[in-house]
């Protein structure tokens, strides 16, 4: 490895450059995969290069020493092709290689001694098992059990990914990749199928097999749809108020440019770029007031602020509260400094939105945990005052620290609880994050698995309800049910109607992970009056 090291300063690494870098996995074994260098800088006499593992969440992106390179496999970009920018003007910084054509050097190295300390990985090695928005999803194969309206909503929410429903929530999640591990939802063998099914108001039948756990679901003949004139919902565009443009990128925000944010007793070391004032990238540490989300160079400059500081809790109404846990609503408009500091370090966490400095427009719903200092911020979610496409949330986040403890499905549940007082459907903006897509997955099947369980026999008769229904008890949007019914591959098609089963394994599994899900919300410690925000004037 020295050796390789020595010789590779005969070799010019640029930015662009792909090549095997060695990094830890989960297991804390070594592995090489191929990564691109975004960035070459020299502090102290030695070369650190910014990597972006390729196939890798941008998150797991990080500074390097030279040992870690493999130089055998190094390659150069493409010299005749600069990066296009929106404009149609050459970019800044050579383009990297195709995928497919891979130009190598060889050097006359000795055999093999970087490989020795890891293994190669062509490409990284993922564990997902389905349960805190997938920015790019390839359209999924359409389970012909479900109306074909439902195929838009799949390839919109749900990758072309499956593995077998294990109801593990978020907090039992590990996730290193970019949430969008493909693999095809295997075809049940013997099963009919058919190609569409109707609309949204079929009855929906219960059976009972001679296992008591096991039910069933008779769609019968649809009545009229309530969705779009010709009976097919439109899918939810992949866009929305805070969804980044990617055309934008550019060398600087792929880079992270925070080093360490300290937040109270926590220190946070971000994930993404944020737009936070160029002279405070530089430094070791970013502090900031855990109360009113201030940003300040120095601990001294903290501690002075804190004297001057009289906030104990997040600006704006205080809408619920039980135990510990209180949800604060605060308008963009009124309070704005507050809210522009929150969506800064916000940003360092959610890579597919863009930041807005004009926050009238939203509404901010800030979950704290309350101690004898105060309320202290565990996550938050964004909401359009008006939403033209239904969306109840925009942007959703729960903090590091807080992660994998449940506040994550507590926030999404805060936000259905707001819709149901508001008396609609809600869902919310695409594209949305790996880990948000995991969580939301995790929360409609528990949702709707909960609400058919809880299904009575009605006179002798198989207990029936309307997908319908189930949108309006649950306040998900129709889309959203179809695409969980999908993924959880519950439809059947039997004697001529199309039946949900509810198998053995599944029925376990939700009661599983629902005696995991201790956090709930409790309707009647919320005190929300929604407003009409179209009969006014301006925000």
């Amino acid at each position: 490895m020295t050796k390789m090291a020595d010789n590779s300063s005969s070799v010019e690494i640029v930015e662009g450059c792909r090549l095997p870098v060695l990094r830890k996995n989960q297991e804390h074994e070594d592995e090489w995969p191929l990564a691109e260098i975004l960035s070459v800088k020299e502090v102290s006499a030695r070369k650190l290069y910014y990597v972006h593992y390729i196939d890798f969440n941008k998150r797991l992106d990080e500074w390097v020493t030279t040992d870690r390179l493999d130089m055998k496999k190094l390659q150069f970009p493409k010299k005749e092709a600069k990066t296009p920018t929106k404009n149609g003007l050459p970019g800044s910084r050579p383009s990297s290689p195709e995928r497919e054509v891979r130009k190598s050097i060889e050097l006359n190295l000795p055999p093999a001694t970087a490989p020795s300390r890891g293994k190669t990985l062509p490409t990284p090695k993922r564990k997902v098992e389905p349960v805190p928005l997938a920015p790019q999803v390839s359209p999924a194969p359409p389970v012909p059990s479900l109306p074909s309206s439902a195929e838009a909503t799949q390839a919109s929410v749900f990758p072309a990914v499956r593995e077998t429903p294990t109801f593990k929530s978020r907090e039992d999640h590990e996730l290193t990749t970019n949430g969008t591990a493909r693999r095809l939802i295997p075809t049940q063998p013997g099963r009919k199928r058919k190609a569409n099914c109707g609309g949204t108001d079929e009855m929906i039948k219960v059976l009972q097999y001679s296992n008591p756990q096991s039910a069933s679901v008779f769609l019968p003949p649809p009545e009229d749809s309530q969705d779009s004139s010709d009976g097919i919902p439109t899918a939810p565009r992949m866009t929305g108020s805070l969804v980044s443009d990617r055309s934008h990128d550019d060398i600087v925000t792929r880079m992270k440019n925070i080093e360490c944010i300290e937040l109270g007793r926590h220190r946070l070391k971000p994930w993404y770029f944020s737009p936070y004032p160029q002279e405070l990238t530089s430094l070791p540490i970013l502090y900031l007031c855990e109360f009113c989300l201030k940003y300040l160079k120095s601990l001294k400059c903290l501690q002075r602020h804190l004297t001057k500081c009289n906030l104990r809790h997040p600006p704006g109404n205080e809408i619920y509260r039980k135990g510990t846990i209180s949800f604060f609503e605060i308008d963009g408009r009124k309070n704005k400094n507050y809210s522009q500091n929150l969506c800064l370090l916000a940003k360092c966490f959610l890579d597919h939105k863009t930041l807005y400095y004009d926050t009238d427009p939203f509404l901010f719903y800030v979950m704290t945990e309350y101690d004898s200092k105060g309320f202290h911020i565990v996550g938050y979610f964004s909401k359009e005052k008006e939403s033209t496409e239904d969306y109840n949330v925009a942007c959703i986040l729960t903090l590091p620290p807080y992660q994998r403890r449940g506040y994550g499905k507590l926030l999404i549940e805060f936000s259905y609880e707001l819709s149901k007082v508001e008396g609609k459907t809600g869902t919310p903006e695409k594209p949305l994050s790996d880990l948000g897509l995991l969580s939301y997955r995790s929360y409609w099947s528990q949702t709707i698995l909960e609400i058919l369980m809880d299904l009575k026999p009605d006179n002798g008769e198989r207990p029936q309800i309307t997908i319908n229904e189930i949108s309006e008890i649950t306040s998900v949007k129709k889309e959203d049910v179809i695409s969980t019914l999908q993924y959880l591959n519950l439809i059947n098609y039997y004697k001529g109607q199309y039946i949900l089963t509810l198998s053995e394994d599944i029925v376990d599994g939700h009661e599983r992970a629902m005696q995991k899900r201790h956090l709930r919300i409790d309707p009647k410690c919320l005190h929300f009056t929604p407003k009409d925000w179209s009969k006014r004037g301006k925000w």
